[in-house]
């Protein structure tokens, strides 16, 4: 053998850090939160001012990170269960996020109907990802095109 470590095959799974994956996608999702609760306290009108971004719409920082949290976290563990990336990962986050945004409204229906809508959108999304997604070679050869390689020596022919 040439003493080269087995590489893996390109369809192997790799697992999914989903804590981590949770934690960044929450504090992603606060930040958007609190740009929509911003907007939210900028176009209402009530005698709070500033403070209205916290006080009347800060709820939608929190929700906003929540459903974050948990897509992310609950798309890693799925993939990590059945050690597949599809889109039934996706379907499964969708749900999970989906679910928490009807909580908000106090509906266990339109709670249920929050998980089917995002969660199918989320499938669609990750489904039609995989199919419109380049082939691992069509990628490595856009890549080499795009990146400059590394000149060889260069031989004249008077030598």
């Amino acid at each position: 053998m040439s003493g080269l470590p087995p590489q893996p095959s390109e369809d192997a799974f790799e697992p999914k850090p989903a804590l981590r994956n949770a934690t960044t996608i929450a504090l992603q999702a606060g930040i958007v939160g609190a740009f929509v609760s911003a907007v939210q306290n900028a176009l209402g009108s009530h005698s709070r001012g500033a403070a209205g971004f916290l006080t009347r719409s800060g709820g939608t920082i929190g929700t906003f990170a929540a459903m974050g949290a948990a897509f992310a976290f609950t798309e890693s563990a799925v993939a990590n269960q059945r050690e597949t990336n599809d889109a039934l990962n996706g379907i499964a986050g969708g749900c999970a996020a989906g679910f928490l945004a009807g909580l908000r409204t106090r509906s266990i229906p339109v709670a249920l109907g929050s998980c089917a809508v995002i969660g199918a959108a989320m499938g669609t999304f990750d489904y039609a990802g995989e199919i419109a997604g380049r082939s691992k070679e069509e990628k490595e050869e856009k890549r080499k095109k795009f990146f400059k390689s590394v000149p060889q020596s260069v031989h004249h022919a008077s030598e």
